[in-house]
């Protein structure tokens, strides 16, 4: 099997992704790159031209190498011939609700991570959360768009979210009656989530699988963004945001979010990985979604909960390697 980090995408979490590729790159230095690029074309590139490419949360990466295929599906094909396993530095689109993974899984070309079925169901933010209730997890209700005026008055504070994205786009926090506005309008152009706005204490929990069988929680993280949300830029451009880890929850707040974000990972069927997002409320942890390819760049949380645990990243990542390999045999 040729390792191959594949990374990039069509979407707008493709910068994420650059960075986790170097990041994966650095722990994997005998892998092939590939990028799959945003028209939908895939190339070589080198680790020298990956490294060096600098912020790679603001600009656009450019492989400058040889084109594999002119669309993804080509790359696929030529990766079959190869003998290519993937390790999936990708995050949110087509990379993570689960149609790379099918087109992976026709061709049996095997990868890292939850398989199809799994990612797409994780990645309807809707559905995964009805998932994490029936497992027992602690959920809030949803609000229909046609509701909102009435929720917002006896609520006092609602939030809106794009049921398939993720890095914290297309958030929109609605605190008075103009906000109703965006919401309306934003939900023009995709379907989006509408719940009561929970206060407390942001918190992510991250769920490991290994070779051997052992499934389990790792430390939970405490979230103090830097100004007032945690959203895309508060995550990977802000260096006032805190990711405290192990975070500062009594035992029993910390047992809660281990428990509920490993229901959440078997319930939705994760493979290998996962990260739960929740919010720690006074009545406990209530559950925001579930990422089945949570960041892993050097400022990601899930690389820090690893080493809050004493799992070398890249140990992690040679696990995950014989993880799909053994469910390729089966």
């Amino acid at each position: 099997m040729r390792i191959t980090i594949l990374f990039g995408g069509t979407n707008k979490e493709r910068l994420v992704s650059v960075a986790s590729a170097q990041a994966l790159c650095r722990a994997l230095p005998e892998a092939d790159l590939w990028f799959w690029d945003a028209d939908d074309s895939v190339h070589e590139t080198l680790a020298k031209t990956l490294v060096a490419h600098t912020r790679p949360f603001e600009h656009a990466f450019k492989p400058g190498g040889h084109c594999v295929g002119k669309s993804i599906e080509e790359a696929l094909d030529q990766a079959k011939r190869d003998e290519r396993l993937f390790v999936l530095g990708l995050h949110g689109g087509r990379a993570e609700n689960g149609e790379l993974q099918a087109a992976c899984e026709v061709r049996g070309i095997p990868y890292t991570g939850s398989d199809s079925a799994s990612s797409h169901l994780a990645f309807d933010k809707v559905s995964a959360k009805r998932f994490a209730a029936i497992a027992g997890v602690m959920t809030t209700f949803n609000v229909a768009l046609k509701d909102i005026d009435t929720a917002l008055e006896e609520h006092g504070r609602l939030i809106a979210k794009p049921t398939h994205d993720g890095s914290s786009y297309g958030l929109i926090f609605v605190n008075a009656r103009q906000d109703l506005v965006a919401v309306r309008n934003a939900a023009k152009t995709e379907a989006y989530l509408i719940e009561p706005f929970i206060s407390g204490v942001e918190a992510t929990c991250a769920v490991l699988e290994r070779s051997n069988g052992e499934v389990f929680s790792l430390p939970p993280i405490e979230i103090v963004p830097g100004e007032g949300s945690f959203d895309y830029t508060a995550k990977y451009l802000l260096k006032s945001t805190q990711e405290i880890c192990p975070g500062r929850f009594t035992p029993e707040v910390t047992a809660a979010l281990k428990d509920q974000a490993l229901r959440a990972h078997k319930a939705l069927s994760c493979f290998g990985y996962s990260r739960t997002d929740f919010i720690v409320s006074a009545n406990g942890p209530v559950y925001l979604e579930t990422n089945t390819l949570p960041g892993l760049t050097q400022a990601s949380l899930y690389p820090k909960a690893l080493k809050a645990h004493g799992i070398e990243f890249a140990d992690f990542l040679k696990d995950q390697i014989v993880l799909a390999e053994h469910r390729l045999r089966k």
